[in-house]
């Protein structure tokens, strides 16, 4: 046998090896001790918007002055909201609070969610919890205060154009909360579609050259979300469906640079491991 076939073969590096044998240690764990972890990360999640809950109802009434004032400033002379049940009001302060007070438990809950999921990731990736949690938060608030300063002027104009002299509108506080809250929390969810995408192409389980290729599939499915998140006007509807586009197109160019770095990582741990 020649010198070259006698050779040990190289041994992979002891990150790698760390990084494996993880991976193997997290798809044995029984599915009990999986649901027991999303039970654990779910009561911490619902325990810190119960605290942040205690800080926000003081302020329920500003809370909700200022949810409403996009309305207030369009609704015609005289018009008022309304609500048409003895309890509304006060359960319409509650809902108030507890929305203000998810908001705030943002950066707690990501956190939890990063938790459950670090166990199936490698060790050099769950070192990004902190990032993940900041950018994750801070896309959530971009995209509930977009929608609050961009889109609710524009529909609420348009849905009180409709008010005549014999049309008055007498809008429900529940059916307002309701309206408003749906918006504001839909832009707040698809606000983080750069951070997934990004996270699945560092998994290898999107690639950007897949997302190029169905681009204009994409861009007719955020059109669709667009008409039916959003007031049924062509005006709300392009102000959802556009930012979705530069977010996907964002999307495209950061998984570019992720499985760059990825691929960089792994040439510098096939080299470690040669020497």
């Amino acid at each position: 046998m020649s010198a070259e076939q006698q050779a040990p073969a190289p041994e992979p590096s002891e990150e790698l090896q760390e990084d494996h044998q993880e991976e193997d240690d997290s798809s044995r764990m029984p599915f009990l001790s999986h649901l027991e972890e999303l039970r654990t990360r779910l009561v911490r999640s619902a325990m810190a918007v119960g605290i942040a809950f205690l800080g926000t109802y003081f302020f329920k009434e500003e809370l909700y002055q200022g949810l409403a004032k996009p309305l207030k400033e369009v609704l015609p002379p005289g018009a008022k909201l309304i609500y048409t049940a003895p309890a509304e009001a006060f359960f319409t302060y509650i809902k108030v609070a507890f929305l203000a007070a998810i908001v705030a438990a943002c950066p707690v809950i990501f956190y939890q969610l990063w938790k459950f999921i670090a166990p199936g990731l490698y060790k050099h990736e769950r070192k990004a919890v902190w990032p993940f949690v900041i950018l994750s938060s801070a896309l959530f608030m971009v995209g509930s205060v977009f929608c609050y300063l961009m889109v609710f002027p524009f529909a609420f104009q348009f849905f009180m154009s409709f008010a005549t002299d014999d049309i008055v509108p007498m809008l429900s506080l529940k059916q307002y909360l309701s309206f408003s809250a749906t918006l504001l929390f839909a832009f707040g969810v698809i606000f983080e579609m750069p951070l997934v995408l990004v996270f699945l192409g560092r998994l290898g389980v999107v690639k950007s050259s897949t997302l190029k290729k169905h681009r204009k599939y994409a861009i007719l499915i955020m059109f669709i979300v667009g008409a039916i998140l959003t007031p049924p006007d062509a005006v709300t509807q392009i102000m959802m469906a556009l930012p979705l586009c530069a977010l996907y197109e964002l999307s495209i160019w950061l998984v570019v640079l992720a499985e760059k770095k990825k691929a960089e990582r792994e040439a510098a741990e096939e080299a470690e491991a040669a020497e």
